[in-house]
């Protein structure tokens, strides 16, 4: 702060005390004689029913006085005063800093309880999984629903399916370091009605209604172009976050043949940001737990995906 606006706000609240100081005591007097009818307003109803001008009673003007000094006695211990900080030296900063500190030793204990346990271990403590509840509830929820199943484009953390592989310690790789997965547009690769053919032919994979006749043709040319990321198969690669075709699951659109039209024409794309730097291992570790807990059968699932990096 300037000096300028230093002095400005102590010129103001001092300015600001002597008034009210002044009124005060302004108040407190008497008027009109010592009579106990003579310190009216003038407002008279009823032809004898007059309206008091009495001062403050001494115990009300007592609790008034103990204010003001309350308030000195306030702006000289603490800040107030423009620059000056107060005899105690306290400022908002330090105490944010204090209440941290002491925030982090409480969770220092409490997370030295969880650590060097597997994550399926974890997922079978209630205090641990309680916490990682928690932890998904505040950090990933806005994206994944507060029950982790996801939204058009988001995908289901508690099914069995994952893109990198669903066993813990990927799915802990997932949260701290991120991923980002990417279907390049394949339109001009395949011309002369090719996206329709793929589409009906990846449409076949899962048993969903289709045009045999264009999967027929599509067939040759998902096993020239699209198999390299999907597999032969069309059942996906973890190691590339490559979905499989062949289940009921879509992480894009309802699955039927113009949602995979439009992901073959404009490709997909999509981020999930690290949260190592926001979460630290200790609480990364236990909302993974939490999502390990909500389907058992996942715990144990051999670890298929190296952690990625930018894909």
């Amino acid at each position: 702060m300037s000096a300028f606006w230093s002095w400005f706000i102590i010129l103001l609240v001092v300015v600001n005390i002597v008034g009210l100081v002044a009124l005060l005591f302004a108040t407190a007097r008497r008027r009109g004689g010592d009579g106990a009818g003579s310190a009216t307003t003038g407002h008279v109803w009823d032809g004898d029913l007059e309206e008091l001008n009495n001062p403050l009673p001494r115990w009300w003007f007592g609790l008034f006085v103990l204010t003001v000094v309350f308030a000195i006695g306030y702006l000289v211990l603490y800040p107030g005063m423009g620059n000056f900080a107060g005899r105690l030296g306290w400022t908002s900063g330090a105490a944010a800093a204090d209440e941290l500190r002491e925030a982090n030793a409480k969770l220092e204990t409490l997370y030295a309880g969880f650590r060097g346990r597997s994550l399926d271990a974890l997922a079978q403590d209630p205090k641990a999984v309680k916490i990682g509840r928690n932890v998904f509830a505040n950090t990933c929820a806005a994206c994944h629903g507060s029950d982790a199943r996801g939204a058009v484009g988001y995908p289901n953390l508690v099914d069995d399916d994952a893109l990198y592989g669903s066993d813990g310690e990927t799915m802990l790789a997932s949260v701290m370091r991120g991923r980002h997965g990417v279907m390049p547009p394949l339109a001009a690769t395949l011309p002369d009605g090719g996206v329709d053919e793929v589409a009906h032919y990846v449409m076949s994979l899962s048993g969903r209604p289709h045009d045999a006749r264009l999967a027929a043709l599509g067939q040759p040319r998902f096993e020239t172009i699209c198999a390299a990321c999907h597999g032969k198969d069309g059942k996906g690669n973890h190691a590339l976050g490559a979905p499989n075709l062949t289940d009921d699951i879509w992480l894009h659109g309802g699955g039927d043949v113009a949602a995979v039209r439009a992901a073959i024409t404009d490709g997909r794309s999509g981020t999930m940001p690290a949260w190592a730097s926001v979460l630290g291992e200790d609480r990364a570790r236990l909302a993974v737990a939490w999502l390990l807990s909500q389907n058992p059968q996942r715990a144990g699932a051999p670890s298929a995906a190296p952690a990625a990096g930018a894909q």
